[in-house]
């Protein structure tokens, strides 16, 4: 189930959600260029998480800025497709510090995740996928009766959001628990999706305004 819109209207402009949209394409712009001479694999290698290295705590600032790389065009273009759906509300729900604060804890906290699943890995994990699962679990507790627009196959569907984002995450955890066995191989860092997720549903509770900051 392929989500195209919601919705709910929201008080400010979500610029932190734009600006992270930005960064994230000109990263892949930059990675085409270096694709194009020769050193995307030397990028990767040098800001893509690597789990051996953080492990033996090197490198650490790959945990920041693998959130804003991406393996291929489709992974950046449903990547940024399901944070422009879903994250201006929960921007509007935390406001602008608040937000880009949460979005960074859920792209770490799912780094970690997929590390504690494979330690050893000398694999580069990269993409935004980790973080923007921390929105989708944030927007899933905030507001699971909102409608959605989406695609469901070749139907074109009105659902609520508990139904897509939930689906969403079953098939993490699905497809997760069937790679348990061959994590070595690389391939979607699906534990990196559930623990962001996971961080997200939680720590909304922490980050979002209450009622009377809200008004």
């Amino acid at each position: 189930m392929l989500p195209i819109r919601d919705f709910r209207p929201t008080r400010i402009f979500p610029t932190i959600m734009y600006g992270i949209i930005v960064v994230n394409i000109a990263v892949f712009v930059l990675e085409l260029y270096l694709d194009s001479v020769g050193y995307l694999e030397w990028f990767y290698e040098n800001f893509a998480v690597i789990p051996y290295l953080i492990v033996r705590g090197e490198n650490l600032y790959t945990l920041l800025t693998s959130m804003f790389m991406h393996g291929g065009v489709a992974h950046i273009l449903f990547n940024m497709l399901y944070l422009h759906i879903f994250g201006n509300n929960v921007e509007d729900s935390m406001g602008h510090i608040r937000f880009i604060v949460f979005y960074v804890v859920c792209g770490l906290i799912a780094s970690f995740a997929q590390i504690f699943i494979d330690p050893s890995s000398q694999i580069p994990n990269l993409g935004a996928s980790g973080a923007i699962a921390g929105v989708l679990g944030a927007y899933l507790v905030m507001y699971p009766r909102e409608r959605i627009d989406a695609l469901l196959g070749y139907m074109y569907v009105k659902v609520p959001a508990v139904l897509v984002l939930l689906s969403w995450f079953v098939l993490q955890l699905f497809s997760g628990f069937l790679s348990l066995g061959d994590v070595s191989s690389g391939g979607v860092a699906f534990f990196a999706h559930i623990g962001g997720f996971v961080a997200g549903a939680i720590l909304v509770f922490v980050f979002r305004k209450r009622r009377r900051e809200q008004w």
